[in-house]
């Protein structure tokens, strides 16, 4: 039986800054319906891969495919209608728009999705948005403004989502709702490319791991490998 064409490929992807190399010949598939991690310690590549990947920094080398179509030359906002979402880092959620502006502002289905995220099924999974729909962006606590952003970003029925720092700066209970809910979204079948140091929990959570060491790829495997091998741990990921 063959297999069937990812969703994602990342065929031998080099990319930079100025002189500065940092990504080396990167490969990373994803599936539909799958939940993927890209692990590593501060400064490895992990946002440099994401960054090429949905058209923020042009690649130097290699390859960037979505269903089968190169990426190459694509504007970031071109590369977004085609289903691709991001949960940047830092959030970057509107100060002066509400919790209900930014979920209707973005909401799209371009893929012609059936079950489709809208407004009443983003507060479904995020129930204190529900709560706070007329508040302002600057008025959220940062957990707060984290559901808001993957909310904003299920908005456009992607078919791919991807979150750079899942947990990054929020509070243990707040970082388990979070987790909850993403545990939520791999039940509905949607697609993740999630960045987080919190190995422990994307091993419950993800079924494939890619971990990156200086820009290249240093091991790949399913979340059975990963928990069975500390020795990773250590080597790759703890500081």
């Amino acid at each position: 039986m063959s297999t069937p064409e990812p969703l994602l490929r990342c065929r031998s992807i080099e990319a930079g800054y100025g002189a500065s190399q940092v990504l080396f010949g990167i490969e990373l598939n994803i599936q539909p319906g799958e939940v993927v991690s890209l692990l590593g310690r501060n400064g490895m590549g992990k946002s440099t891969t994401i960054k090429t990947i949905v058209g923020a920094l042009a690649p130097t080398g290699g390859e960037v495919y979505f269903e089968g179509q190169s990426l190459r030359g694509m504007r970031p906002d071109a590369i977004a209608r085609l289903g691709l979402a991001i949960v940047p880092e830092g959030r970057h959620v509107f100060p002066n728009l509400t919790v209900r502006e930014h979920l209707l502002a973005f909401a799209d289905n371009r893929n012609g999705l059936r079950d489709t995220w809208d407004l009443a099924r983003i507060y479904a999974v995020f129930p204190r948005l529900k709560e706070r729909e007329n508040n302002l962006g600057n008025q959220l606590s940062g957990g707060e403004q984290q559901m808001l952003a993957i909310g904003r970003a299920l908005s456009t029925n992607p078919r791919l989502l991807i979150l750079d720092e899942a947990t990054e700066g929020l509070a243990p209970v707040i970082r388990e709702e979070i987790w909850r809910c993403l545990a939520t979204l791999k039940a509905a079948g949607q697609t993740i490319l999630v960045v987080d140091k919190y190995v422990h929990r994307l091993v419950g959570l993800a079924n494939r791991h890619v971990i990156l060491e200086r820009g290249r790829v240093v091991w790949q495997g399913d979340s059975d490998a990963l928990n069975a091998d500390r020795s990773l741990w250590s080597r790759y990921l703890t500081v």
